[in-house]
């Protein structure tokens, strides 16, 4: 079994920790022009994923319903639930883009910009949110074929974008070439074309490759299925609120750090850039683990479910471990690789090695809500998530920073507590068992749905 969990979590790992190395050069060569345009950048963060969380709601269904069907042997349900999964996204895309673009200015002065970052800041929130409805495509098409336990096809064009990004950013940042030099905007432009590369190549996938399980006609109805849309909300819904809730909470956590300066602010944008390589990992496995759990539970296969949950879990947590040493032991070097100020690079290494500190309580509440969303079972990620993020990360961190004058050190002293409330909470639903027999409990409701 742990030869499966590691071929369905390998693609995804490269996949996520690719994309992570990618956005850390990104942000080292915006960090090349000043700290203000790391900050100004970094501003921007938290308000795309509060956008992007909308759609957390289709895209935790899609993976769950897809992985149940396959698992039942269904994939004709499968490609049904795949198909309106892009059309849900693509709706909601539109809107999303042009409520981004249209409030760029008034959110990145809520979220504290001062005069060095609210030009760039406005520029790059306003291009990259043009671009967000082929960001929402593509994260639809990318849960549906993670369902079906096709992690390498998504890993492939995800990575491909993201090398392109790279390069655009190397090129209309800086000038290169003849290109303009655009600095931050070029960033966010690179960004934007690389989005819709993905969205192209994972369209053409599903529609007219051969090579996925998941495999849409395209001459089929492109109307909402009402039924599907609410057997895929009933399940996501928590999903996003949890979204929402999180991403609230970190842009709330980011004007706390942000109002000790710029400087302080780049030196938590470098911290919060490396510890995505500590994230990748424990997202890969709770991938996994909504795969070949919802695959196993569709199967109607509770012990085989709670096996893969277990290994996964495991395997998680050694790797979090190994992540925590090398953040002890290399935590100066690569803030160095952002900025040639010595300041910031020496703020940004003690913040990673208390990063280093919660990197247990991080990977078990990853993977194990993984598991738990695999299982249909997507309010206790929601409870955590509201309980760990808004009483550590909103309030006891403001109390740090402002009232016993901690600083970054405090911010993040306060995050480390976050992960390890989220952890508990999620630990202790798994240990309960429950979550096994929710998928039954909800098609009992349906039945009885349908028969009065």
């Amino acid at each position: 079994m742990r030869l499966e969990v590691i071929s369905l979590t390998w693609p995804a790992f490269i996949e996520l920790v690719m994309s992570t190395l990618f956005s850390m050069v990104d942000t080292i060569m915006v960090g090349r022009l000043s700290s203000a345009a790391i900050s100004a950048v970094g501003l921007t963060t938290s308000p795309f994923m509060v956008l992007l969380a909308v759609f957390a709601a289709v895209n935790v269904g899609t993976t769950t319903i897809v992985a149940w069907n396959i698992g039942a042997g269904n994939t004709e349900k499968a490609n049904t639930v795949a198909r309106q999964s892009v059309i849900l996204n693509f709706i909601m895309g539109i809107a999303v883009s042009v409520a981004g673009a249209a409030l760029a200015h008034q959110i990145v002065v809520f979220m504290g910009a001062e005069a060095d970052t609210i030009k760039d800041a406005t520029a790059y929130f306003q291009i990259v949110s043009a671009g967000l409805v082929f960001q929402a495509v593509n994260m639809g098409v990318t849960a549906a074929l993670r369902g079906a336990g096709e992690t390498t096809i998504p890993m492939i064009y995800n990575v491909g974008s993201n090398l392109f990004n790279v390069l655009g950013n190397y090129l209309l940042i800086f000038g290169k070439f003849g290109f303009p030099k655009l600095g931050v905007e070029g960033a966010a432009i690179s960004t934007t074309i690389s989005r819709f590369i993905a969205c192209a190549v994972s369209l053409y996938i599903v529609f007219f490759s051969k090579r996925s399980t998941i495999s849409i006609k395209v001459k089929g109805s492109y109307r909402i299925d009402f039924d599907i849309a609410r057997e895929v909300f009933s399940i996501g819904l928590p999903s996003a609120l949890e979204q929402f809730v999180i991403q609230g909470g970190l842009m709330m956590f980011a004007r706390t750090v942000s109002s000790l300066g710029t400087m302080t602010f780049a030196a938590h944008q470098i911290g919060l850039s490396i510890c995505g390589l500590t994230f990748s990992p424990s997202m890969a496995f709770g991938v996994a683990g909504t795969t070949l759990v919802g695959q196993s539970l569709g199967a109607n296969d509770e012990e085989r479910a709670q096996r893969y949950a277990d290994i996964i879990h495991h395997m998680a947590i050694a790797v979090a471990c190994f992540m925590g040493v090398m953040f002890i032991l290399f935590s100066y070097p690569l803030a160095c690789l952002y900025t040639e100020e010595l300041e910031v690079a020496a703020m940004a290494s003690v913040v990673l090695k208390i990063m280093a500190l919660a990197q247990p309580g991080q990977s078990t509440q990853l993977s194990l809500a993984g598991v738990l969303r695999g299982a249909g079972d997507t309010m206790f990620p929601l409870y955590s998530s509201a309980f760990g993020i808004w009483i550590f990360r909103v309030v006891v961190a403001y109390i740090f920073v402002h009232f016993f004058h901690w600083g970054l050190i405090g911010a993040w002293a306060a995050l480390v507590l976050d992960q390890y409330t989220r952890a508990a909470i999620v630990y202790f639903r798994y240990a309960s068992g429950k979550w096994k027999y929710i998928k039954s409990r909800n098609e009992e409701v349906r039945e009885i749905e349908v028969c009065s």
